[in-house]
């Protein structure tokens, strides 16, 4: 692959498509969420190769929670079995894990094995690798407006109000990307992503592959950020 000579510092994305991947090929819907897990691995390992910083991945919203439980509790499984995992990547290529969301609904022990992979990788710094659980932009926002107002805080700095969301010590996204083909951003980091540059590639997340991301990375060194400015 050609090098690049304008790397994002933060994509984000929007793993959609799992469900009906798995459909299409009459497979039960968790199957695809299975192999979205590998789509996972993929990405992490090509950003390290792009020497990309950050990357998000929309894994559980608030919304979800709509799903069958039968589907609910197939995708805690295997969030579980891959934070459980002893040879994760996270651990072999020295990348510090994160997360945003609210983790208490979820069950105590994925908490904890999450919580135990963060403090294991805390101190790691090629790439940040950040797990959306149970999050949601308007209840990210919702919560950073009762913060203020428990506080008795008024005349909110944007600065004072970006350090109260979930994603104070991250960098707002260069590049939000949602897989599928579906043009919706779907209630993720909606106060960050103001600037951030679109793309929609139509594949199924369980078929991304580190090629895909770098044809989106190539359209990404054609776009011109000026910010609401003029360049």
């Amino acid at each position: 692959m050609k090098k690049l000579q304008k790397i994002p510092y933060h994509i984000a994305i929007i793993m959609d498509g799992n469900g009906r991947w798995a459909t299409k090929r009459g497979l039960p819907r968790n199957y695809g969420h299975k192999e979205g897990i590998n789509a996972i691995e993929r990405i992490v390992l090509a950003c390290l190769n792009f020497d990309i910083k950050y990357c998000s991945f929309f894994a559980f919203s608030t919304e979800n929670w709509k799903r069958s439980s039968d589907e609910i509790n197939g995708i805690f499984d295997l969030i579980r079995e891959y934070l459980l995992k002893e040879d994760n990547i996270f651990l072999k290529n020295q990348i510090k894990v994160e997360s945003i969301g609210v983790l208490e609904p979820f069950p105590k022990d994925l908490v904890e094995a999450l919580v135990d992979l963060k403090e294991k990788t805390k101190n790691f710094n090629k790439l940040t690798v950040v797990f959306a659980l149970n999050y949601g932009g308007r209840d990210d926002i919702v919560r950073a407006v009762n913060k203020f107002l428990n506080e008795n805080k008024k005349d909110i700095t944007e600065k004072e109000f970006l350090l109260a969301l979930d994603t104070k010590d991250i960098p707002e996204p260069d590049i939000v990307l949602r897989t599928s083909g579906e043009m919706r951003i779907s209630n993720f980091m909606l106060y960050q992503m103001a600037y951030s540059e679109l793309f929609f590639p139509k594949i199924y997340w369980p078929d991304f592959n580190e090629k895909h991301l770098y044809k989106i990375l190539k359209k990404y060194q054609k776009r011109n950020r000026r910010f609401g400015g003029i360049k």
